[in-house]
């Protein structure tokens, strides 16, 4: 535990002094304020045009920079030479990935904070502020994407050589993760027996964690009759009271099997060197 939070505080510290961690920060402020716009034009409440266009929004920038952060600080490791010190260490290997995942994560969640929070600040100064649910919603649906795509980054620098490399294959799957689904779930199930199409759609659903928080949220929105008669069972669960406890549990498993993998990926390579 204590070589977690020793390895969590450097990351902590090598986070905020990062330019790239700055340079999202005020992008992300920038894309609270337009965000801050859309509400002033038309009030969010519920789910609705408005709300769709500013779940797309955060869609489209949270992951990407969530796997250029993190997949950057792993092959940063091994570029500079820094694991190859560590590893002689008595530090466990577990214990280095899990605290680069908790550092990382406050970095990306204090980011997220201080662009909601100025959101919130300003919109309530201007005596327009965005209902609270809503609110909290979107809080929360920027929090899970963070959390859940930092797993994959991890992974993405576990497997990548170099910078290069890691971005390349981050864009790569944020474009087929973010871009390219629906259009890749509809040739894959349009290839697929009927009967085969509900159960391919949960198990794709679970294999995409921008597709898995999106439903969550706008179904708690209100938005599930939306998403069609296949969505139905989503929409029973979600909307009942366990539902939320379910799906933080879903996320979970989510982070821990993605931790679990990188664990392994650093733990053959520590054995072999």
């Amino acid at each position: 535990m204590s070589d977690m939070i020793h390895i969590a505080r450097r990351e902590l510290k090598m986070g905020f002094r990062n330019p790239w961690a700055y340079s999202f920060l005020v992008l992300f402020c920038t894309f609270s304020l337009s965000l801050l716009l859309l509400n002033a034009q038309n009030p969010v409440e519920g789910y609705s045009g408005a709300t769709g266009s500013m779940l797309n929004l955060i869609l489209y920038l949270l992951p990407l920079m969530t796997l250029f952060l993190g997949s950057f600080s792993l092959t940063s490791e091994k570029e500079d030479g820094s694991w190859q010190l560590l590893s002689t260490y008595s530090i466990g290997t577990l214990s280095f990935i899990t605290g680069k995942y908790v550092g990382l994560a406050a970095v990306l969640l204090t980011i997220v904070a201080f662009g909601y929070g100025l959101m919130g600040l300003i919109s309530g100064l201007l005596g327009n502020p965005m209902d609270l649910l809503t609110y909290v919603l979107f809080l929360a649906f920027s929090c899970g994407l963070v959390l859940l795509f930092l797993s994959i980054a991890l992974l993405v620098g576990s497997l990548s050589r170099n910078r290069w490399q890691a971005l390349t294959i981050s864009v790569s799957i944020w474009f087929f993760a973010i871009i390219g689904w629906p259009a890749l779930l509809l040739a894959v199930l349009g290839l697929m027996p009927y009967l085969w199409i509900k159960p391919l759609l949960v198990v794709l659903t679970f294999l995409n964690p921008a597709e898995l928080v999106r439903l969550y949220v706008v179904i708690k929105l209100g938005g599930g009759s939306i998403l069609g008669p296949e969505y139905y069972q989503w929409v029973t669960w979600v909307q009942q009271p366990s539902g939320s406890v379910i799906f933080i549990g879903i996320c979970l498993l989510w982070i821990s099997l993605s931790i679990l993998v990188v664990y392994a990926i650093w733990e053959r390579g520590r054995s072999r060197a």
